[in-house]
């Protein structure tokens, strides 16, 4: 039977394993922590670059922000009808006409804007419009010959159109508004020296704009300079404003400006 070994050499064995077992465990940390804070710091980073990736970019080819962050049509200092400004706010804002131009026509005030795909404004000028008030075309007017066409007949239809250059029946150049309804976007013709077309497009009254049997008549240099360029370039949507009916009724547009501060309120009572 072996002796017991005296109490004092226990006691050293037993530190000197501690001190063994305190510097293994050490080394273990510096081999471990360091891979662990890697990898902890990859993820981080990309968490944040997944972050930035999920995070919507602003649409380049819309203006800045306008009143509370709103992306907002830019008339450029002018000053159009209520309605026509709510239009072309709700078409930047909701980006209804792409990355096209966009056209808006407002018959109430016998005007004519012309944005960019930016939607800033490029230029406006009068124009001439359907002598009969209304937002719907006829059925059928299209294919009649001119000298057929009924005075109520001759309305410059509301609504969204797709612009479509084009020629029409003399070989003109148009910009078609809606072609199987003959109604399109051309320079102003004073052919019937008794219509005075010139002169009712340079009156500050707005009253005698309404003569034509449908199409909108414009100023040749705003036609040829302006919207011509832009649908040829950009390709356009025309908002043609009702004036019967509202704008809600024909495009489903609404005061985007209203409904933020609508929401904003909504908030603050929260």
């Amino acid at each position: 039977m072996s002796k017991p070994e005296a109490p004092e050499r226990k006691s050293s064995e037993f530190f000197d394993s501690l001190r063994k077992g305190a510097l293994v465990g050490l080394a273990l940390l510096v081999l471990i922590v360091p891979p662990l804070r890697i990898m902890k710091n990859k993820h981080a980073q990309e968490q944040q670059q997944a972050s930035v990736q999920r995070a919507p970019a602003a649409p380049p080819d819309v203006p800045g922000p306008g009143k509370g962050g709103l992306r907002l049509a830019d008339f450029s200092g002018e000053d159009p009808s209520a309605e026509a400004r709510q239009v072309a706010n709700w078409a930047v804002y909701t980006g209804d006409f792409k990355k096209h131009a966009f056209v808006i026509v407002d018959k109430a005030d016998a005007r004519v804007y012309v944005f960019g795909p930016d939607g800033k404004l490029k230029d406006s000028a009068p124009a001439l419009l359907g002598a009969a008030h209304g937002d719907d075309t006829y059925p059928g007017v299209g294919d009649k010959p001119l000298n057929q066409v009924k005075e109520y007949e001759k309305t410059t239809p509301a609504g969204r159109f797709v612009a479509e250059p084009g020629r029409n029946s003399g070989g003109e150049d148009v910009v078609w508004v809606d072609y199987n309804a003959a109604v399109s976007m051309h320079r102003i013709r004073p052919l019937v020296a008794s219509e005075r077309r010139l002169e009712r497009l340079a009156s500050r009254t707005i009253e005698d704009n309404r003569i034509s049997f449908g199409c909108i008549n414009l100023p040749v240099s705003f036609y040829e300079d302006t919207l011509s360029p832009m649908v040829h370039k950009y390709g356009a949507i025309i908002y043609v404003l009702p004036e019967v009916k509202t704008a809600q009724q024909v495009f489903g547009a609404y005061d985007v400006t209203g409904q933020q501060q609508g929401l904003q309120q909504v908030a603050l009572h929260k």
